[in-house]
């Protein structure tokens, strides 16, 4: 059996068939599959959806294709996953109009192992074509998975069960003895069990086995045992209606946890630094009535898992919840907990969540938005999430990014455009415009090599903001030129005065479309660098591809005249313009920058790497080296390195830091 298995672990199989369910969960699992077998199709698209399988099979020999297969195509096509048929050889010929129905696969009995293993390894290609890889989707399963209940038995002889299951039994360690669990169990039971696990590691077939609890009375547990990479193991659950108890704290339907849960959660955290996001999903019940309420059931739980992979990349131990409806919850801590840490997440969930999801033939486009609120000492978790409610209201109301910040001195953060421009031609003289360095690494290492200078904006009402907003406020009230020769400055200034554990550290600073446009921007910049003692061979200009479009030929001229002097260019966020790849050619170039949202598309679907690869190929051969912006992943550095990328920046290792903070990541 352990040779059948796949080798990225057993993968989930829901069966319906009203006359062979257990013989084809039999044949599913002898093929290293885990089988979710039903009978009945009325309830067949609901248990699909609450099931971990991505991949179904139909059995329609001798029964009514359409009331077999027409409920499980809806929740199948907007789960994006797979679905296959099972005909009798003699009606290979309905397959055309079974395929044109909704399947995707199709199987003939009788079958052979090897016929149905590849079937199914056809289905689950598919599932990870749509789904953007399979190692998300997996993690994601595990993170569903935290209240369940299971154990594996492993060659050592060592009974492994899940943190849960080891609670209910009132076991000390998730790892035990099998004469341990046997001594938790009542006298009287154990020889039944002893005899029921034996027949099962002789036969090598599915079985099941119930016990009671000694502390427990009236309730039992009933363990569902198969073999999983040539090892007894077994999922668990509660027969007796008790264990209500213990998975109210579950959402039902997403497996997240649910809205009492969370508030038991915050309540936990009164006192302490949490800062919680409440976000809102937008146009949901047009696509409910559009698409049926199947469907709108499987995109909650897709849209559950984007959340879940999103927080656990980028803020991973935070609490995650349904609380109501298309409203989710996030709870930060720690270092995540700040302000800056807490809008990125929520930039990235509402990107996350704007990718379309494919439901059959269909694209569906989502929105969000996202209140956050920082508690206060003196707010329980009631206040708390009311509070996120009132940026979450602010957040729908307003335009732009649809995010919105209570900060803890109970100030709405809601961005009044006018009140930012006036404010930006005091905040030069205020010192409210600040530096941060944000360290680039190589590859395949985790000594920093260089930093980018970026800019943030201290507002004494709406607290820091970042970049965006800055320079967005700088165009519009015409303040662009002085605000860039104030960063520019700042930045050399400090990094002129950074000690000598920082002074192999390349300085990336970033130059505007208004800067390249002065007539005499070379020599102002020059001058700028020589005044403030750092050296010209550590520096880099960046220029951002949009602002190198009007006039390929004057900038080409320029970047000539600033490498001649000493400097290094870099061409930043490539892939957000709208130029054509061709017109690098014309520039000299030391480095091409990989914006943020090209980067990350690397770890999506297969089009997206090819696009990402080529990009990246396509400047090595032009002898560039290369540095992606924003990652945030080990998957998405392991696949930036894979394609020859050569530097990198992003949240995985720092945001942007000061000066001092810098100089103690260097030297730690």
């Amino acid at each position: 059996m352990s040779g059948d298995a796949p080798a990225d672990g057993q993968r989930s199989l829901f069966i319906l068939s009203p006359g062979d369910r257990d013989g084809l969960c039999q044949a599913a699992q002898a093929v290293g599959w885990k089988a979710i077998g039903a009978r009945r199709p009325g309830d067949a698209p609901q248990r699909f959806l609450r099931s971990e399988a991505q991949v179904a099979l139909v059995d329609l020999r001798g029964g009514e294709a359409g009331k077999l297969l027409e409920p499980l195509v809806p929740a199948t096509e907007a789960g994006g996953g797979a679905l296959v048929v099972l005909v009798d050889a003699s009606d290979e010929g309905r397959v055309p109009a079974l395929l044109a129905a909704g399947a995707t696969h199709f199987l003939t009995m009788p079958f052979t192992r090897d016929r149905l293993r590849g079937v199914l390894a056809s289905a689950h290609r598919l599932v990870e074509r749509l789904g953007g890889g399979v190692r998300p989707s997996q993690r994601a399963q595990r993170i569903r998975r935290g209240d369940a209940l299971y154990w594996q038995l492993g060659r050592d002889g060592v009974l492994r069960l899940s943190e849960a299951l080891a609670r209910h039994l009132a076991l000390d360690a998730p790892a035990v003895s099998p004469a341990m669990l046997l001594r938790r169990l009542p006298r009287t039971e154990r020889h039944g069990v002893l005899t029921a696990l034996k027949a099962m590691a002789r036969a090598g077939r599915p079985a099941a086995l119930a016990h009671g609890l000694p502390d427990r009375p009236g309730d039992r547990l009933v363990h569902h045992l198969r073999i999983e990479d040539g090892q007894i193991a077994a999922d668990v659950e509660w027969l007796s209606e008790r264990h209500e108890r213990d998975s109210a704290s579950r959402d039902y339907l997403t497996g997240l946890r649910s809205r009492q849960a969370a508030l038991d959660w915050l309540d936990r955290r009164v006192g302490l630094p949490t800062t919680v996001l409440l976000l809102s999903i937008s146009q949901f019940e047009r696509m409910n009535a559009a698409y049926g309420q199947v469907v709108g059931d499987a995109l909650l739980g897709r849209i559950a898992r984007r959340i879940e992979r999103m927080v656990d990349d980028v803020a991973p131990g935070s609490m995650v919840a349904r609380i109501a409806g298309t409203e989710f919850l996030v709870g930060l801590t720690g270092e995540a907990a700040t302000g800056e840490r807490a809008t990125f997440l929520a930039r990235q969930l509402i990107a996350a969540i704007g990718r379309p999801f494919s439901a059959g033939d269909h694209l569906i486009r989502l929105t969000a938005r996202c209140g956050i609120a920082q508690a206060r000492a003196e707010d329980d978790a009631t206040l708390l999430l009311r509070r996120a409610g009132t940026a979450l209201a602010d957040a729908r109301q307003g335009g732009g990014e649809g995010i919105r910040i209570l900060s803890a001195e109970k100030q709405s953060r809601q961005v009044d455009p006018d009140r930012l421009e006036t404010d930006l031609r005091l905040a030069l003289d205020r010192g409210e415009i600040g530096i941060v360095f944000q360290p680039q690494y190589p590859v395949d290492s985790q000594r920093i090599s260089g930093v980018e200078a970026l800019a943030r904006w201290n507002h004494p009402h709406y607290g820091p903001l970042g970049a965006g907003i800055l320079f967005g406020t700088a165009e519009r009230s015409d303040y662009m030129l002085p605000l860039s020769a104030h960063i520019l400055g700042e930045a050399l200034r400090q990094a002129a005065a950074w000690p000598r554990a920082l002074a192999d550290l390349r300085l990336s600073i970033n130059v505007t479309a208004a800067d390249i446009a002065q007539p005499r921007f070379m020599t102002d910049l020059l001058g700028l660098v020589d005044r403030s003692g750092f050296p010209r061979s550590r520096l880099t200009v960046e220029i951002t591809e949009s602002g190198l479009i009007q006039d390929v030929d004057a900038a080409a001229a320029l970047l000539h005249a600033l490498r001649s002097e000493g400097l290094a260019v870099a061409i930043d966020d490539f892939g957000t313009g709208y130029s054509s790849l061709a017109y690098l050619k014309s520039l000299p170039l030391d480095y091409l920058k990989i914006d943020s949202g090209l980067a990350q598309d690397i770890a999506g679907s297969a089009r997206d790497r090819i696009i990402v690869r080529g990009v990246i190929h396509m400047a090595k051969s032009l002898g560039l080296t290369v540095v992606a912006e924003g990652v945030e992943t080990e998957q998405q550095l392991d696949l930036l390195a894979r394609e020859g990328c050569d530097y990198y920046q992003g949240f995985l290792r720092s945001a942007g830091v000061s000066s001092a903070d810098l100089l103690a990541l260097v030297l730690r």
